[in-house]
């Protein structure tokens, strides 16, 4: 492999439009291995590289934009959360069930290997509870989540047997019971509560502070009754239609800050004891989600699994001992942190524009053949990505560079702020890294563009494999939907 290591030079050097993180890179074909898995390099050639396999070969093959998966990321990352959290707890006495969110990235194949890596799975939806039965995983380890589920939703979730159904108010928990009594079941729920705690990351992925639409909340009401939450426990407990199983909290999404989840924790250990204590009942479980953060540029700087884990461990263990209670058994719900570093998105460049943005600064503007159609991300969150030439190396300056794409839309950008060698061509092939959570699954057809393919690819021993696991989409897709044509 060659371009693997990372060499910066001073940001004087740089453009006087980017941003503070950015840094001109010595190399601007290296891969930051912080952002880069293993199975990502480069050839003898020059040319990126996805666990074997060159990205020419595979854009040949199936076309660009395309998203390109590396089996072996994806499944080695699920393991490593499955075996850091394990040993972790298991020092401290308690079990772990690793829940994938597959809101991040599900499809039949994926629900495949996430079952042979011994992970469970968390939907979100009645769509996503059909892919995840469809792929194989067993009911009893499938989560329904969702803050306004349908009857129809909840009705399969409990036919099908599933281990859980998360509710989300005390609405929704009589309409689970009433569904529940209909067919003769017991249904298992645990209730999510909104700890109070404000994570730092994006308004729209911070998940538990009070004022937003996800959970019942902790806090007691001004007039000294019962919290939400501890109402919700009161409704389940005198139901003979439920099952309480524990309670739920996630705090949000991309979150680099270990002191919330800690906290969260916490509070939510005090709540259940309070709640056995009250009820005469020790809730059994305990899921504290996900939101562990991945990197998508150099600024970004993600915490290994282990690591986590072992800070949750000790901190969990330390307030449940205060609390005088036993530690559960603990869920986590890891998504982004799973998917995302496992893919790639293939781009070939188009046209190529410099701007004079104001006196001696200039940005040139890079068109590739995707764009917000493909990767929501960028205009919804105002996130961040990086790029590399992927088809060659260069040995030209470093140009700051803007990645947009093909749609009518002045915000429609892929990558806000990056170095490309100066000789960028129409023709080109760009890789933009971690694009594995949440892009496949938010792509769109504006412009009745369609959806891009998504490719597996996996070293197969001596022979890398690479195949489809879910086509692209072809005009004819689209038309077939307009009944009008």
């Amino acid at each position: 492999m060659i371009g693997v290591s990372v060499g910066r030079t001073d940001r004087a050097a740089g453009s006087p439009l980017a941003p503070a993180w950015l840094s001109v890179p010595e190399d601007p074909a290296a891969l930051d291995p912080v952002i880069w898995p293993e199975a990502f390099g480069r050839g003898p050639d020059g040319v990126l590289t996805v666990s074997g396999i060159p990205a020419t070969e595979l854009a040949e093959r199936f076309g660009t934009p395309a998203y390109v998966y590396s089996e072996d990321v994806l499944r080695a990352r699920a393991r490593a959360f499955r075996d850091a959290f394990g040993e972790a707890f298991a020092r401290i006495g308690a079990e772990v069930s690793v829940y994938y969110a597959g809101k991040s990235f599900l499809t039949t194949e994926v629900v495949r290997w996430i079952r042979q890596e011994g992970l469970n799975v968390d939907t979100a939806s009645g769509g996503e509870l059909a892919v995840a039965l469809r792929g194989g995983m067993e009911p009893a380890r499938i989560a329904l989540h969702g803050n306004n589920k349908s009857a129809a939703e909840i009705t399969r979730a409990l036919d099908a047997g599933l281990g859980r159904i998360v509710v989300d108010s005390l609405a929704e928990i009589e309409l689970v019971a009433r569904l529940a009594r209909t067919l003769g079941v017991v249904a298992p729920v645990m209730i999510r509560v909104t700890p109070g705690v404000h994570a730092s990351t994006h308004e729209f992925i911070a998940t538990a502070h009070e004022d937003q639409k996800f959970g019942l909340s902790l806090a007691a009401p001004e007039d000294g009754g019962d919290s939400p939450a501890m109402q919700a426990v009161a409704a389940c407990v005198v139901d003979p239609a439920l099952d309480l199983r524990g309670i739920h909290c996630h705090i949000g999404s991309q979150i680099f800050d270990a002191e919330g989840f800690g906290t969260a924790a916490e509070r939510v250990l005090a709540f259940m004891a309070s709640a056995d204590e009250r009820f005469g009942l020790e809730l059994p479980e305990l899921d504290l989600g996900g939101g562990y953060g991945i990197a998508y540029t150099e600024a970004d700087t993600p915490r290994p699994a282990r690591e986590i884990a072992e800070s949750l461990a000790d901190r969990v263990a330390a307030a449940a001992s205060a609390l005088g209670i036993a530690v559960p058994h603990l869920s986590i719900e890891p998504g982004r942190a799973i998917s995302g570093p496992a893919a790639c998105t293939l781009y070939t460049v188009g046209t190529l524009k410099t701007v004079t943005v104001e006196p001696g600064a200039q940005r040139r503007y890079v068109s590739v053949d995707g764009g917000m159609s493909d990767n929501a991300r960028p205009v919804l969150y105002g996130a961040d990505y990086t790029a590399v030439l992927a088809n060659r190396v260069s040995a030209a300056a470093p140009v700051l560079s803007r990645v947009v794409g093909k749609h009518c839309e002045s915000g429609d950008v892929v990558v806000r702020d990056v170095y490309l060698p100066e000789d960028l061509a129409p023709g080109d092939l760009l890789a933009v890294p971690a694009t594995g959570a949440y892009c496949w699954a938010l792509s769109s057809n504006y412009n009745w563009v369609p959806r891009p393919p998504v490719v597996a690819v996996r070293a197969a021993g001596a022979q890398p494999d690479a195949r489809l696991i879910v086509r692209g989409e072809t005009e004819d897709d689209l038309l077939a939907r307009d009944l009008g044509a």
